[in-house]
């Protein structure tokens, strides 16, 4: 529970730009599959690591999970 909170809270402040609905929308459905979400943002960071561009690497690992994203979105609904 607490660990939810500081993840909840962790991603509010890297998304403080964008609007509050999109926001809610994301945060729930990490909220849905922490595991999904961390094992994506490990990828991502091997991949800015290994010399990708952040985008890059963010877009070819969403591209990659894109079934799993889908699905999530699917039950959101």
């Amino acid at each position: 529970m607490i660990q939810q909170f500081l993840v909840r809270q962790a991603l509010k402040m890297k998304m403080k730009d964008m609007p509050e609905a999109q926001r809610d929308q994301i945060l729930a459905l990490v909220e849905k599959n922490p595991e999904l979400f961390k094992k994506i943002g490990e990828e991502v960071d091997r991949r800015v690591k290994g010399g990708d561009n952040q985008m890059k690497a963010t877009m070819e690992v969403m591209k990659k999970y894109r079934e799993e994203l889908s699905g999530l979105m699917g039950n959101q609904r």
